[in-house]
């Protein structure tokens, strides 16, 4: 059996876009994790759950409290946008001391939560109904929307939680492109991508006298700055290189 992987983890509650990796593509799994992301989230004020979304328990709710205006609530946004700082939900899969942080939560054991810099790119009001806000967000890596709801209702003293999230975005991958798994199960090899078309570095095309030494790890002079290639000869995708101090190594490359 194939080896199977995925890029990007989606919380139990959570639809959308996940992109998935078979075979030799899940070496470069990695560098669609790493994506920046777009979530399009309904957030319910007057609500505080132990999970931050609608899945966990009440802790607290407030009722007949004055929602804020669209001025004041697209006004607020600005507060969140680039590098901030969050403290994830203790419902997730971060490791505290080599255990995941639900298991600990889930019995009830007390334990912090480390703060983590994230970065917000866009954070847009779609609509208000009610007290209903719903907004798509683009985020970095390890953004926790969950915890991105509680805050920005805390921003107007005012409980908040999740009460729907999709992901719509991973890197280049949009939901528009997406397949169901319904799909998937009638046939699965039509929706196969090639393996450099999903990695957003841009391509190096080695030298054919250079390929073997390439595979065999050995450096490549090159005129070119400090980053990361897709590395071709011709049309043939060989894996991903790194270019540090003018010199080209291999990272990860395909077998075969």
């Amino acid at each position: 059996m194939r080896k199977v992987g995925h890029g990007g983890t989606l919380d139990p509650m959570a639809t959308g876009i996940l992109p998935i990796a078979i075979g030799q593509a899940t070496k470069f799994i990695e560098y669609l994790a790493d994506c920046d992301k777009t979530y399009r989230a309904e957030i319910l004020f007057g609500v505080e759950t132990d999970s931050g979304d609608l899945s966990g328990n009440i802790l607290r709710q407030v009722e007949n409290f004055s929602m804020p205006s669209v001025d004041e609530i697209i006004s607020a946004t600005k507060n969140f946008l680039g590098e901030i700082e969050q403290s994830p939900p203790k419902f997730s899969a971060i490791k505290i001391n080599g255990r995941k942080a639900y298991e600990l939560a889930r019995r009830e054991i007390e334990f912090e939560m480390p703060r983590r810099l994230v970065t917000i790119n866009r954070f847009e009001i779609l609509r208000v109904d009610e007290n209903v806000l719903t907004a798509e967000i683009d985020c970095s890596k390890g953004t926790y929307i969950r915890s991105l709801a509680a805050d920005f209702g805390a921003n107007f003293n005012l409980p908040a939680t999740l009460k729907n999230l999709q992901r719509v975005r991973v890197g280049k991958f949009s939901i528009d492109d997406a397949v169901t798994l319904d799909e998937l199960k009638v046939d699965c090899e039509k929706f196969l991508l090639p393996i450099g078309s999903c990695i957003d570095f841009e391509k190096f095309f080695l030298p054919a006298h250079r390929v073997k030494a390439y595979k065999n790890g050995l450096p490549t002079n090159v005129d070119d700055g400090d980053k990361f290639v897709k590395v071709y000869d011709g049309e043939i995708f060989l894996g991903v290189g790194k270019i540090t101090n003018c010199e080209l190594r291999s990272v990860k490359i395909i077998v075969g």
